[in-house]
């Protein structure tokens, strides 16, 4: 079954009412990037603090999931349910950002390039605004399986450099398929060497792509219960551009980092 998730070690556990959109995504095999179903990614989060920055993930009415070498700024916002980036369409949703939370082993390297940000109030749950379902502790996923890159800024971190990836910026949500690359592939040393670790993820490296995918967004599996797993955070790309031959995009391994997320959720219950 294409587009659902094949895990070489342990299966999702869902928790209930994440990962099923009203509007279903066109999964169809499109591997050089096409404009989004409006709404159908439920959980995509514009990162911004004065002009957008980064994208992020829901996972909860008030928490955010994005990458830790996008928190560069004091003060920032999310707009959710934003599908045309250049004019308000009437379902999006402005939250103020209330506490961040960067991974504390982060580094330069873009070693555990994650962080959470809890927003100032829960997002309102509707058609168009749902969190993703997070994977279980521990999941990795099959080499080739297939998997959906969404992007709109077009901001990437390229080996410890934030840039604005080439060509003009799409005006709609973009997606795009990728390819999940192994870690005994990807760590090859004319792959990405020792740069992959095991808490990252690695997809493409077959052809350019021409979708840019987001530093911070997502990386989306379909589980084979129908839910959506974000699998991955968008971390960093090669100097010569995204999806070269060889140098597959590289996310943070959302799985690798379950506890470190539950611990900093349960620390801040209030």
């Amino acid at each position: 079954m294409h587009g659902v998730c094949e895990y070489a070690a342990v299966s999702c556990v869902a928790v209930s009412g994440c990962g099923v959109p009203s509007q279903q995504p066109n999964t169809g095999r499109v591997v050089n990037g096409e404009e989004a179903r409006p709404y159908s990614w439920p959980w995509q989060v514009s990162l911004e603090s004065f002009f957008p920055t980064c994208g992020g993930t829901l996972i909860a009415p008030n928490w955010v999931l994005t990458a830790a070498h996008c928190i560069t700024f004091h003060t920032y916002r999310v707009v959710l349910a934003e599908h045309n980036m250049n004019k308000e369409e009437g379902p999006e949703q402005f939250i103020n950002v209330g506490k961040m939370f960067i991974h504390p082993k982060w580094n330069d390297n873009c070693v555990n390039d994650i962080a959470l940000l809890k927003l100032e109030k829960n997002a309102v749950l509707n058609d168009k605004v749902q969190p993703a379902c997070l994977p279980q502790h521990g999941a990795t996923l099959a080499h080739n399986q297939p998997l959906q890159l969404l992007c709109e800024s077009k901001q990437l971190l390229t080996r410890g450099v934030l840039r604005t990836a080439g060509g003009p910026r799409a005006t709609t949500l973009q997606q795009v398929l990728l390819p999940a690359v192994d870690h005994a592939t990807c760590s090859q040393s004319d792959w990405w060497g020792s740069s992959a670790k095991t808490t990252m993820v690695c997809a493409g490296g077959a052809s350019k792509s021409a979708c840019h995918g987001d530093s911070g967004g997502p990386l989306n599996c379909e589980g084979g219960d129908g839910r959506w797993y974000v699998q991955g955070v968008t971390s960093f790309v090669d100097g010569r551009g995204c999806n070269t031959t060889r140098r597959p995009t590289v996310f943070t391994r959302v799985a690798s980092f379950i506890p470190w997320i539950g611990e900093v959720r349960e620390a801040t219950l209030s």
